[in-house]
Protein backbone atom coordinates (compact mmCIF):
# COMPACT_ATOMS: atom_id res chain seq x y z
CA UNK A 1 0.00 0.00 0.00
CA UNK A 2 2.88 2.18 0.78
CA UNK A 3 4.72 1.31 -2.27
CA UNK A 4 1.39 2.77 -4.07
CA UNK A 5 1.43 5.63 -2.42
CA UNK A 6 4.53 6.67 -3.20
CA UNK A 7 4.17 5.67 -7.02
CA UNK A 8 1.42 7.47 -6.90
CA UNK A 9 3.52 10.73 -5.40
CA UNK A 10 6.34 10.25 -8.31
CA UNK A 11 3.18 10.14 -11.03
CA UNK A 12 1.81 13.68 -9.24
CA UNK A 13 5.12 15.41 -9.03
CA UNK A 14 5.21 18.59 -11.54
CA UNK A 15 7.72 18.71 -14.42
CA UNK A 16 8.20 22.45 -14.26
CA UNK A 17 8.70 22.48 -10.51
CA UNK A 18 11.07 19.31 -10.30
CA UNK A 19 13.24 21.01 -12.98
CA UNK A 20 13.44 24.17 -10.98
CA UNK A 21 14.09 21.94 -8.07
CA UNK A 22 16.71 20.74 -9.70
CA UNK A 23 18.09 23.60 -11.62
CA UNK A 24 18.42 25.03 -7.85
CA UNK A 25 20.65 22.37 -6.17
CA UNK A 26 22.63 21.68 -8.93
CA UNK A 27 26.02 23.39 -9.02
CA UNK A 28 26.49 25.90 -11.98
CA UNK A 29 29.60 25.88 -13.47
CA UNK A 30 30.92 28.34 -16.31
CA UNK A 31 32.08 27.39 -19.59
CA UNK A 32 35.40 28.49 -18.36
CA UNK A 33 35.84 26.42 -15.26
CA UNK A 34 34.52 23.03 -17.54
CA UNK A 35 36.74 24.23 -20.15
CA UNK A 36 39.78 24.34 -17.55
CA UNK A 37 38.62 20.95 -16.09
CA UNK A 38 39.18 19.24 -19.76
CA UNK A 39 42.37 20.97 -20.04
CA UNK A 40 43.21 19.48 -16.50
CA UNK A 41 42.75 16.30 -17.47
CA UNK A 42 43.95 16.42 -20.58
CA UNK A 43 47.34 17.83 -18.72
CA UNK A 44 47.44 14.68 -16.58
CA UNK A 45 46.78 12.01 -19.15
CA UNK A 46 48.91 13.81 -21.63
CA UNK A 47 46.43 13.29 -24.11
CA UNK A 48 43.27 14.97 -25.69
CA UNK A 49 40.84 13.06 -22.84
CA UNK A 50 37.84 10.40 -24.07
CA UNK A 51 34.49 10.48 -22.00
CA UNK A 52 35.78 7.33 -20.43
CA UNK A 53 39.08 8.64 -19.34
CA UNK A 54 37.34 12.24 -18.14
CA UNK A 55 34.71 10.35 -15.84
CA UNK A 56 37.25 7.93 -14.60
CA UNK A 57 39.85 10.95 -13.66
CA UNK A 58 39.72 10.66 -10.02
CA UNK A 59 40.49 14.54 -9.88
CA UNK A 60 37.74 15.66 -12.33
CA UNK A 61 34.77 17.58 -10.86
CA UNK A 62 32.57 17.59 -13.10
CA UNK A 63 30.70 14.51 -15.13
CA UNK A 64 30.85 14.54 -19.23
CA UNK A 65 27.57 15.08 -19.17
CA UNK A 66 27.42 18.38 -17.66
CA UNK A 67 29.80 19.51 -20.31
CA UNK A 68 27.86 18.50 -22.89
CA UNK A 69 24.94 19.97 -21.68
CA UNK A 70 26.82 23.64 -21.61
CA UNK A 71 28.63 22.97 -25.45
CA UNK A 72 26.05 20.69 -27.33
CA UNK A 73 28.78 18.03 -27.79
CA UNK A 74 31.92 16.54 -26.21
CA UNK A 75 33.97 17.52 -29.46
CA UNK A 76 32.55 20.92 -29.32
CA UNK A 77 33.72 21.35 -25.70
CA UNK A 78 37.12 20.04 -26.95
CA UNK A 79 37.90 22.53 -29.60
CA UNK A 80 36.60 25.29 -27.35
CA UNK A 81 39.43 23.94 -24.75
CA UNK A 82 42.00 23.79 -27.54
CA UNK A 83 41.89 20.03 -27.36
CA UNK A 84 41.19 18.58 -31.05
CA UNK A 85 39.01 15.29 -30.54
CA UNK A 86 41.72 12.21 -31.29
CA UNK A 87 39.15 10.04 -33.51
CA UNK A 88 37.09 12.58 -35.48
CA UNK A 89 40.15 15.66 -36.14
CA UNK A 90 39.42 16.95 -39.72
CA UNK A 91 42.62 17.64 -42.20
CA UNK A 92 41.54 21.29 -41.69
CA UNK A 93 41.47 21.66 -37.91
CA UNK A 94 45.02 19.44 -38.12
CA UNK A 95 46.07 22.12 -40.71
CA UNK A 96 44.93 25.03 -37.87
CA UNK A 97 46.42 23.36 -34.98
CA UNK A 98 49.93 23.47 -37.10
CA UNK A 99 48.98 27.15 -37.92
CA UNK A 100 48.24 28.29 -34.41
CA UNK A 101 51.29 26.31 -33.47
CA UNK A 102 53.72 28.27 -35.94
CA UNK A 103 52.31 31.24 -34.68
CA UNK A 104 52.81 30.65 -30.96
CA UNK A 105 56.17 30.02 -32.00
CA UNK A 106 57.37 32.28 -34.26
CA UNK A 107 58.69 29.47 -36.50
CA UNK A 108 57.60 26.49 -38.07
CA UNK A 109 57.12 23.54 -35.92
CA UNK A 110 58.84 20.66 -35.57
CA UNK A 111 57.84 16.95 -34.07
CA UNK A 112 59.52 17.35 -30.96
CA UNK A 113 57.29 20.72 -30.50
CA UNK A 114 54.26 18.35 -31.15
CA UNK A 115 55.54 15.66 -28.59
CA UNK A 116 56.35 18.15 -25.76
CA UNK A 117 52.87 19.24 -26.07
CA UNK A 118 50.71 16.24 -25.95
CA UNK A 119 47.42 17.12 -24.83
CA UNK A 120 47.20 19.82 -26.40
CA UNK A 121 47.51 19.26 -29.70
CA UNK A 122 47.16 16.57 -32.11
CA UNK A 123 50.27 13.60 -32.17
CA UNK A 124 52.48 13.74 -35.04
CA UNK A 125 51.74 10.19 -35.77
CA UNK A 126 48.19 11.11 -35.96
CA UNK A 127 49.80 13.81 -39.03
CA UNK A 128 51.63 11.32 -40.45
CA UNK A 129 48.59 8.52 -40.85
CA UNK A 130 46.25 11.81 -42.10
CA UNK A 131 48.97 13.26 -44.56
CA UNK A 132 51.68 10.94 -45.18
CA UNK A 133 53.85 12.90 -43.74
CA UNK A 134 54.51 15.67 -40.90
CA UNK A 135 56.43 17.61 -44.00
CA UNK A 136 53.34 17.30 -46.41
CA UNK A 137 51.37 18.50 -43.68
CA UNK A 138 53.07 21.78 -42.95
CA UNK A 139 53.47 22.67 -46.09
CA UNK A 140 49.94 22.43 -46.60
CA UNK A 141 49.44 24.27 -43.77
CA UNK A 142 51.53 27.26 -45.48
CA UNK A 143 54.87 27.03 -44.20
CA UNK A 144 57.83 27.06 -46.16
CA UNK A 145 59.36 23.35 -45.55
CA UNK A 146 61.98 22.10 -48.07
CA UNK A 147 62.46 18.92 -49.18
CA UNK A 148 64.79 16.63 -51.18
CA UNK A 149 66.93 18.16 -53.03
CA UNK A 150 65.91 21.89 -52.06
CA UNK A 151 66.13 21.33 -48.29
CA UNK A 152 69.85 20.42 -49.38
CA UNK A 153 70.21 23.44 -51.12
CA UNK A 154 69.20 25.10 -48.36
CA UNK A 155 71.36 23.72 -45.75
CA UNK A 156 74.41 24.79 -48.17
CA UNK A 157 73.11 28.57 -48.75
CA UNK A 158 72.61 28.16 -44.48
CA UNK A 159 76.24 26.95 -44.45
CA UNK A 160 78.02 29.53 -46.49
CA UNK A 161 76.46 32.32 -44.72
CA UNK A 162 77.39 30.78 -41.42
CA UNK A 163 81.11 30.04 -42.85
CA UNK A 164 81.14 34.03 -43.71
CA UNK A 165 80.33 34.99 -40.44
CA UNK A 166 82.45 32.42 -38.50
CA UNK A 167 85.48 33.08 -40.83
CA UNK A 168 85.56 29.16 -41.42
CA UNK A 169 84.10 26.05 -41.80
CA UNK A 170 81.25 25.68 -39.53
CA UNK A 171 81.69 22.46 -37.24
CA UNK A 172 78.54 20.51 -35.91
CA UNK A 173 78.51 22.39 -32.59
CA UNK A 174 79.04 26.22 -34.23
CA UNK A 175 75.37 25.07 -36.05
CA UNK A 176 73.91 23.70 -33.02
CA UNK A 177 75.01 27.54 -30.89
CA UNK A 178 74.09 29.44 -34.82
CA UNK A 179 70.30 27.43 -34.74
CA UNK A 180 69.49 28.38 -31.05
CA UNK A 181 70.22 32.19 -32.12
CA UNK A 182 68.18 31.74 -35.84
CA UNK A 183 65.25 29.32 -35.26
CA UNK A 184 65.06 29.18 -39.14
CA UNK A 185 67.92 27.48 -39.76
CA UNK A 186 67.40 23.51 -40.25
CA UNK A 187 68.28 21.70 -37.34
CA UNK A 188 71.54 20.31 -36.94
CA UNK A 189 70.04 17.19 -37.30
CA UNK A 190 68.25 17.93 -39.84
CA UNK A 191 71.18 18.49 -42.07
CA UNK A 192 73.19 15.66 -40.45
CA UNK A 193 70.35 12.72 -41.80
CA UNK A 194 71.16 14.03 -45.30
CA UNK A 195 74.30 12.35 -44.92
CA UNK A 196 73.56 9.94 -42.56
CA UNK A 197 74.32 6.73 -45.33
CA UNK A 198 77.61 8.46 -45.61
CA UNK A 199 80.38 7.67 -43.58
CA UNK A 200 81.90 11.44 -42.21
CA UNK A 201 78.70 13.00 -42.72
CA UNK A 202 79.35 16.43 -41.30
CA UNK A 203 82.80 16.22 -43.53
CA UNK A 204 80.47 16.08 -46.61
CA UNK A 205 78.06 18.90 -45.73
CA UNK A 206 81.52 20.96 -45.14
CA UNK A 207 82.65 19.68 -48.17
CA UNK A 208 79.75 21.12 -50.21
CA UNK A 209 80.30 24.31 -48.20
CA UNK A 210 83.56 24.72 -49.07
CA UNK A 211 83.30 24.04 -53.01
CA UNK A 212 79.94 26.65 -53.11
CA UNK A 213 82.32 29.42 -51.11
CA UNK A 214 85.06 28.64 -53.94
CA UNK A 215 82.36 29.08 -56.64
CA UNK A 216 81.82 32.02 -55.31
CA UNK A 217 85.37 33.25 -55.33
CA UNK A 218 86.47 32.25 -51.43
CA UNK A 219 89.47 30.27 -50.79
CA UNK A 220 88.53 27.81 -48.38
CA UNK A 221 92.47 26.70 -46.49
CA UNK A 222 93.24 23.28 -45.17
CA UNK A 223 91.33 23.05 -41.45
CA UNK A 224 88.75 24.50 -43.19
CA UNK A 225 89.74 28.68 -42.46
CA UNK A 226 88.56 30.96 -45.37
CA UNK A 227 91.39 33.24 -46.83
CA UNK A 228 90.38 36.19 -48.86
CA UNK A 229 87.53 36.61 -51.63
CA UNK A 230 89.31 36.66 -54.82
Amino acid sequence: MARKRAYGAVEGIDPDRLAAFKAGIRRRYSDEELLAELRACAERLGRSPTMREFAGDPKTRVHPQTVIEHFGSWNAAKREAGLVPRRFATRQELLQVLRDLGEELGRTPTARDLEERRGRVPSKSLYWHTFGSLTTALREAGFDVPVGEERLERAVEQGVRLARRLRRLPKFADWTAARQADPSLLTEWQVYRMFESRRGAWATFQFLIAERLSEEGIEVRSGGALGKER
